[in-house]
């Protein structure tokens, strides 16, 4: 079953310029400028979001000069792939049985 952190992590991932992020982020290690130029968003709103990313565990930050730079951290999404693999399997043996439970 998932967790309530499984879950707050799947709202985190829900919000489409967060995902965007994750996305870009996957491919290459980048700094807000970059972000902004890559999403379109406002960069106080980036940053906004870019902190829900961070509180999450999904992303951390290293500082370069003046400018930080985001990373994502794979094996948090690896963790909330196998959870959700998990499930997956489960309902596959569930429906395999035929299992429902009597009304």
């Amino acid at each position: 079953m998932l967790t309530s952190v499984d879950t707050d992590l799947i709202r985190v991932l829900a919000d489409p310029l967060r995902m965007q992020i994750v996305s870009l982020l996957a491919r290459e290690t980048l700094c807000t400028t970059h972000l902004v130029e890559e999403t379109g968003a406002r960069q106080t709103n980036l940053s906004n979001h870019l902190k829900v990313l961070r509180d999450a565990g999904i992303v951390e930050t290293e500082p370069c000069g003046r400018f930080t730079y985001y990373r994502l951290r794979p094996e948090v999404l690896d963790g909330l792939a196998r959870e959700l693999a998990a499930l997956a399997s489960l309902a596959r043996v569930n429906d395999a049985a035929n299992s429902k439970r009597a009304c």
